[in-house]
């Protein structure tokens, strides 16, 4: 699931239920701009996660690449959308209904893990999730992630009003500090992603890997 302009509600299941009824596709069904532009690190057959994926537009480009997807995503009225999206593109994504704390997360299975605005969730259950996609990469595998920064407070055009829920560059590299991080910057763009996330935005973008079994301190393999 992608993050909203609202403020974060009691019953998130219900909200974004209600948030992906219509029929049209809240984010849009091109895929995030971040995502599209790195996925080139995973090849094709290699197994991706797609969190909390919303009504699908990433998810399905990403099977459209050739890869093997999985996706999750706490509302089934999502998900249906996303299924939709998958047959229109003929393609398929293994999809699931679940939060991300009752999702069956494989542990050291994945070539990637893609994350885009995952900004649902407070620290706590942030914590949990970004500590549940590291285990689940393989060595070697790929983490590409991107959220909005504390400036988005000021745009206004995307993302949650609670500013603990959003990202700074201290905050990912102390998260995944376990990873090897390969590019992390802030940044703003204009963002096209349906009427969910449109306009001026300040934005992170991260790629981290993880250590092969192979690497050790000091930067050096053996």
């Amino acid at each position: 699931m992608s993050t909203t302009s609202h403020t974060l509600a009691a019953d998130p299941h219900a909200r974004w239920n209600q948030r992906f009824a219509d029929q049209s596709y809240l984010f849009g069904t091109a895929p995030n701009v971040w995502l599209r532009d790195h996925a080139a690190l995973w090849s094709r057959g290699q197994h991706v996660l797609s969190v909390a994926d919303g009504d699908g537009r990433n998810s399905v480009w990403l099977a459209t690449q050739g890869l093997v997807v999985d996706a999750f995503d706490l509302s089934e009225v999502g998900v249906a959308k996303a299924g939709r999206l998958a047959a229109d593109q003929g393609v398929a994504v293994n999809f699931s209904v679940s939060d991300c704390d009752a999702y069956a997360w494989p542990q050291g299975a994945l070539d990637g893990v893609a994350a885009i605005f995952v900004q649902f969730a407070g620290p706590a259950m942030r914590d949990r999730m970004f500590a549940n996609m590291v285990s689940s990469l393989k060595p070697g595998g790929t983490l590409v992630l991107q959220g909005y920064a504390l400036k988005q407070l000021d745009y206004k055009t995307g993302g949650p009003s609670e500013p603990s829920y959003l990202y700074t560059e201290d905050m990912l590299r102390q998260a995944f500090g376990g990873l090897e991080i390969l590019e992390l910057r802030e940044y703003e763009a204009e963002l096209d992603e349906g009427t969910g996330h449109s306009g001026r935005s300040a934005l992170i973008g991260m790629l981290a890997r993880r250590p092969s079994q192979a690497h050790v301190a000091g930067g050096k393999s053996i």
